[in-house]
């Protein structure tokens, strides 16, 4: 028999849905994305069936081809979309009826719509981790692109936003790379636990079939097969973990967007953003907004906010499906395609940049070095803090007299320790720099083997 719509979504009931409530319960305006994943889930669920020998080669070929011949339909903008169907599952399983008569019905077999829509979430998440992957080794391609070209410019380090100590540029932009290749670990570990078939718990308590669950994990590829029925339909973590990590990822932007926003002012002018990725005031002619980066900083926000959505709504969830659970999805969704376009535009936003190494210099004063003075009386027998106590003082009277440290002569050090020589005169801005020897340190040799480093994984992005 054709099975009617009535028959599937209203069973038991002898009225109709109210319209409000068929509005308010239906998710297909949104997981109508799903489709592709649903399919192929479908499609491998079909083939166990036969496998099993629970529907006949034959059902099995039907339901295949009717499956292929709705993807066509859905990715050439052919599909029936039918609201009333309520979510994209039903959607596909109606228009299947339509295409292949009764046979359609046996594809439900041995499956609730609860596994059937983790296997989706879960398919989609996996896939968005590897998109996610893949923009942020762009991203950190266009890192390591920069670093490169601006090898040996020398930058006001900062703490608390005020001038520290003297670093290279590069070196800066690498600590970016270390964040963002954090970042590609976190998702490669959600990825364990994403990547974990469901399907076969039917709508909590397991299938009275003798399905081949291993059987569907390796046609999706799959890593491994839930263990316990009643937590895999009801198991939302690896979305909220995956929202977890892409605000981690969201912060490490909106960090960088910051530092590109505040250096292309003109009190710093640091660097200029690309034409490309800045626009212009309605009023001002002589604005350059840095737009692209200050919605990168302003969207972190919008996924924090999806993932405490999420945390709230899986708080008080009795075991096992609930209704609740649909609101996975919208929150889910939309941190994807904020994190994906973000990490995109940024991206070329950082590749972009034109970096001004005249003005960087002119920005430090002489300040700037007073740790690599606190460090030449160490090296003349003073301890640390003796010496930070001395050069405080002389700083202070410095800032007083309105004189840089080099405009201080000899007799005006040796005011406040009898162990400075002619020699403080050698302390610089390089050689500061190539002071900090340590591994990881900003030192021209240390930053050169950094970024040799982050080409070499770099280029192992293209074998991954």
């Amino acid at each position: 028999m054709t099975v009617k719509k009535e028959a599937r979504l209203r069973g038991r009931f002898k009225e109709e849905i109210d319209s409000s409530v068929l509005s308010y319960v239906a998710s297909l305006p949104f997981d109508w994305r799903l489709y592709k994943y649903d399919i192929e889930g479908s499609i491998a669920h079909a083939e166990m069936l036969a496998h099993q020998k629970i529907i006949s080669p034959v059902e099995f070929r039907k339901i295949k081809d009717g499956l292929l011949a709705i993807l066509k339909e859905i990715e050439t903008v052919r599909f029936p979309f039918k609201t009333e169907l309520q979510d994209i599952h039903m959607n596909i399983e109606g228009r299947l009826f339509e295409i292949i008569g009764d046979t359609a019905g046996k594809l439900h077999t041995a499956r609730s719509r609860n596994d059937q829509v983790a296997l989706d979430i879960r398919l989609f998440a996996r896939a968005s981790a590897m998109q996610s992957v893949k923009a942020l080794q762009q991203l950190n391609a266009a890192l390591v692109g920069i670093a490169g070209k601006n090898i040996n410019v020398i930058m006001p380090g900062y703490t608390h936003l005020q001038q520290a100590q003297p670093v290279l540029f590069a070196h800066h932009m690498l600590a970016y790379f270390q964040m963002f290749s954090r970042d590609i670990e976190r998702y490669y570990d959600c990825l364990v636990r994403i990547n974990v078939l469901p399907l076969g718990s039917g709508a909590l308590a397991g299938v009275p079939y003798p399905v081949d669950r291993e059987f569907v994990a390796v046609k999706l590829g799959f890593d491994d097969v839930s263990e316990n029925s009643i937590d895999a339909v009801s198991d939302r973590d690896f979305i909220i973990e995956f929202e977890a990590v892409a605000s981690i990822t969201m912060m490490h932007l909106s960090r960088l967007a910051e530092e590109l926003i505040i250096w292309s002012t003109r009190e710093f002018g640091f660097i200029e953003m690309g034409d490309a990725y800045s626009t212009s005031s309605s009023i001002m002619p002589q604005k350059k907004n840095p737009d692209v980066a200050e919605l990168a900083r302003g969207k972190s926000g919008r996924v924090y906010g999806h993932l405490l959505g999420m945390l709230a709504v899986m708080k008080g969830l009795p075991l096992a499906y609930n209704s609740d659970l649909q609101e996975d999805k919208e929150g889910f969704f939309d941190t994807i395609d904020t994190l994906l376009s973000s990490l995109q535009v940024m991206s070329g936003l950082v590749g972009s940049l034109k970096i001004n190494p005249s003005r960087m210099k002119s920005a430090m004063n002489s300040y700037i070095l007073a740790t690599d003075v606190a460090d030449y009386l160490v090296k003349k027998g003073l301890s640390f803090r003796e010496a930070h106590g001395v050069v405080s003082r002389l700083v202070s009277y410095a800032a007083e007299a309105n004189k840089e440290l080099d405009e201080l002569d000899l007799k005006e050090y040796k005011k406040f320790s009898p162990l400075f020589g002619q020699d403080v005169r050698n302390i610089s801005l390089q050689k500061s720099i190539e002071a900090r020897m340590s591994y990881g340190g900003t030192a021209s040799q240390q930053v050169k083997k950094s970024l040799e480093r982050a080409k070499g994984i770099v280029r192992s992005y293209e074998t991954k």
